[in-house]
């Protein structure tokens, strides 16, 4: 293979756990900028910028003046999860849109006993339920109604729009929800209880923080409408109404534009990725040609400083951290799922909960498989190969890349659905599935505004991307 060919294309990474998926651009970008993999397409780019007019350069925003590899993601995964997100390189990132609408497949840890407002453990407490009733066999029997085609409500503090409203500012401001909380149907093709944690056996915790007696006044009115409405009565004492065609009109119009804003925004994100440790191009040192000092070689493996993206969930406690309730707890359970596009993995954990009785929040969260990438596969890196230096992950990478651009080459991959397409066509058939609204992929507001970031693939304004949504988003 010749030394100076250009390398772009599709793969996967493993996303580390606390981290957004911006962050993980960035760090790719840290690491692929200095390679000698990347350096073909880094000199092709440079070639083409130096063909710009003058007034083409000074469009361009100082952000995306510098050159680096160009890069993108097909769906955010929340900085609570991990696995399988679906990363572009140069050209490649043309054909990320392709993998919002394919399956997937997770895995979650359900902790049963209360309901938080973000359904997840880093939310507040809302409610607190006896739990000493429940069993496997009470869960397994509760999860045959999750089967199939269903109706999905999205978790309270979704970015999901209402009127050009996001239903969290609803909930923040204290006012009751004007009409019927659209649901959306969602198909659960494969969903199978895999362990059962008895009380006593597991380390996952609930919250400490509770929420205040306003806000869980709110949400438990908002959870009876959606009951309601789930039963097919939704009128109710909070004045929900069903949608009229001018107010489905004015819906449609809402998220097409709040859709657009944010995936106007994922670009301007994952645009940012200069380092910030990294000193002011005026003061950086020079070498004869007058040009900046390259940075230093990924070969070595070096570390990237933390970034903005990092660290944005606290780890689980320790064994020893004194548990929030007495005696053994309540119980716990990993399920495996494989959904279409649109799925909220947080509300099936909470649903599930409210059925029992009991109440419920999602633990843990890990992307398994998206459309062919696979968790664990020969398409899908870890990220910390990144920082064991180019020698490592270089040979990779090129044979991902290399399989994407020439799927038929590619041996059959256990647990892929199907085989890559050509990047060179910019078209990729992940699988057929229904097409889902681009919507935050379980969105509580902006997944980095922990860290006082914007944050990627839409990351709106509560903390957190989940499961299928985010427009692919390509730095250029």
């Amino acid at each position: 293979m010749a030394a100076n060919k250009v390398i772009e294309g599709v793969f996967a990474i493993n996303k580390p756990f606390g981290m957004s998926s911006a962050q993980v651009i960035r760090d790719c970008q840290h690491t692929f900028n200095p390679s000698a993999l990347f350096a073909p397409l880094l000199e092709q780019d440079r070639a083409l910028r130096e063909k710009e007019s003058r007034f083409q350069k000074k469009r361009r925003s100082k952000a995306k003046q510098e050159m680096k590899v160009k890069m993108g993601h097909g769906g955010t995964l929340d900085p609570l999860a991990t696995g399988v997100l679906i990363l572009g390189v140069g050209k490649g990132t043309k054909s990320l849109q392709n993998f919002l609408n394919c399956t997937k497949t997770y895995e979650t840890v359900v902790l049963f006993g209360a309901s938080t407002d973000t359904y997840d453990r880093t939310g507040r407490i809302i409610k607190k339920s006896p739990y000493d009733d429940v069993t496997r066999e009470a869960a397994e029997t509760a999860l045959e109604g999750f089967r199939g085609k269903i109706r999905q409500m999205p978790p309270l503090y979704s970015a999901l729009k209402m009127a050009g409203k996001p239903l969290y500012e609803y909930a923040r401001e204290g006012k009751p929800i004007p009409r019927e909380i659209e649901t959306r149907e969602v198909e659960v093709t494969d969903l199978e209880l895999v362990e059962w944690y008895e009380p006593g056996t597991h380390n996952h915790r609930w919250p400490t923080e509770e929420a205040e007696q306003a806000e869980k006044n709110l949400v438990d009115s908002v959870w009876r409408v959606a009951k309601r409405q789930v039963a097919g009565n939704a009128d109710g004492d909070e004045g929900a109404s069903k949608l009229t065609p001018e107010q489905q009109e004015e819906e449609t119009k809402a998220q097409a534009e709040y859709n657009s804003k944010k995936r106007e925004a994922e670009e301007r994100v994952d645009g940012l990725v200069s380092d910030e440790q990294q000193p002011p191009a005026a003061k950086r040192k020079k070498t004869n040609e007058g040009g900046a000092e390259p940075l230093m070689s990924g070969a070595l493996g070096k570390l990237p400083p933390k970034g903005r993206g990092s660290d944005l969930i606290p780890p689980p406690p320790a064994p020893d951290t004194p548990p929030p309730w007495e005696g053994k707890g309540p119980p716990a359970a990993k399920i495996r799922m494989t959904v279409t596009s649109g799925f909220y993995v947080r509300s099936l954990c909470h649903d599930l909960g409210e059925k029992l009785g009991c109440g419920a929040m999602m633990a843990e969260l890990s992307r398994t498989r998206q459309g062919q990438f696979v968790l664990g596969s020969a398409n899908c890196i870890e990220y910390d190969e990144l920082h064991k230096g180019e020698d490592v992950w270089g040979p990779k990478l090129r044979s991902m890349l290399d399989l994407w651009n020439n799927p038929q080459a590619a041996p059959e991959s256990k647990g892929s659905e199907e085989s890559s397409p050509p990047a060179e066509t910019g078209e990729s058939k992940p699988e057929e599935s229904k097409p889902e609204e681009t919507q935050p992929e379980e969105t509580k507001p902006a997944e980095d505004a922990k860290a006082a970031e914007p944050a990627s693939a839409p990351e709106p304004a509560s903390t957190k991307v989940e499961e299928g949504q985010a427009a692919a988003a390509a730095s250029a």
